[in-house]
């Protein structure tokens, strides 16, 4: 379930990997249509993360709602679940191919936190950052007083190369830095 009032926008649902992605595209949309496109990427990405904590983690099931809201100047992300175990931050080893979620979500925010819910079991996961609308294209032509030619490309030369003379490769016994021939 989708609901959304002018600046509050409220999703419903599994925490499952094709889900995740429709998520993420619906809040891309939200954001166009708030022309909060800077922020696209970044809002992305860190919904992205904390729902694949969601599914990754969260017991008893992956029912979750993300909530996105522009209050204030800020844009607020969170994502919330009946798992009541807050989420920990935790440094990842450089060979380890998981546990970088949360360094992430910080990483593409100004601020993020953990808390429990206060309506009932489980908590909320946010981040937020600050919200500056995408510039306004102009509504008219604007001229930059300037007249610059544009030169063609230049057109492709062949030539004819004598396929005996070329050499294709230096033999495996020859030193470093030695030449053919």
């Amino acid at each position: 379930m989708i609901s959304h009032s002018r600046r509050h926008c409220v999703v419903e649902l599994q925490a499952l990997p094709a889900r995740i992605g429709q998520v993420r595209r619906i809040i891309s949309a939200q954001l166009r249509h708030w022309q909060l496109d800077p922020l696209i990427d970044r809002a992305a990405l860190g919904v992205t993360e904390l729902l694949s904590n969601v599914h990754r983690h969260a017991q008893p099931d992956k029912v979750c709602t993300v909530e996105i809201e522009l209050r204030l100047g800020r844009l607020t992300v969170s994502v919330h679940d009946s798992d009541p175990r807050l989420p920990v931050r935790r440094v990842a080893d450089d060979l380890e191919t998981c546990g970088r979620g949360l360094a992430l979500v910080e990483a593409v925010s100004e601020a993020w936190g953990a808390r429990h819910r206060p309506d009932g079991p489980g908590k909320v996961v946010w981040f937020s950052m600050r919200a500056a609308p995408a510039p306004a294209a102009p509504t008219r032509t604007v001229s930059i007083g300037v007249k610059k030619t544009v030169r063609k490309p230049a057109r492709p030369v062949l030539a004819a190369v004598d396929a005996r003379a070329v050499v294709t490769g230096v033999p495996a016994s020859a030193p470093l830095g030695a030449r053919p021939g």
